[in-house]
């Protein structure tokens, strides 16, 4: 008999089939970045981005990929990650980290994903989020 619970997120692939598979995280990144661009509160962390954005998109669905428990596509096109390494050379404060997991939040929101997928995935961005932040703050601060 086969088992009609569904899979809880963060076990296997649960979380990225929640979003819907890559095309649903496609989707999801899509709407992330067009957000951040067009919103005037998000605006300044677009502008810290690469102007190729494209890139930076299929980045972050490689990286969310295997962060998600899908394929590891990150390592695969681009080679060995460290997220607070990758963004060291940027200012991320407090403000930053909150503007891209609200804008996050906003994407989730306007893609009408359920509020047990938010309320899982939200904490769990913040934990690579906040590293970001940390190793940023020891960068800059040995630069002041």
């Amino acid at each position: 008999m086969a088992n009609s619970i569904p899979p809880i997120y963060g076990e296997g692939d649960a979380t990225l089939q929640a979003v819907g598979g890559l095309t649903g995280l496609q989707s999801l990144v899509e709407t992330f970045y067009r957000i951040m661009e067009n919103t005037p509160e998000f605006r300044p962390l677009f502008d810290m981005h690469p102007s190729n954005i494209e890139l930076t998109i299929d980045k972050l669905v490689s990286f969310l990929s295997g962060w998600m428990g899908g394929e590891k596509l990150f390592s695969k096109k681009y080679g060995p990650i460290s997220l607070p390494q990758a963004h060291a050379h940027l200012i991320v404060t407090e403000k930053e980290k909150a503007m891209w997991l609200n804008c996050m939040a906003a994407a989730l929101d306007e893609l009408s994903y359920s509020e047990d997928l938010k309320a899982y995935l939200l904490p769990k961005l913040e934990f690579p989020a906040e590293r970001i932040r940390q190793v940023s703050a020891a960068r800059h601060s040995e630069s002041v």
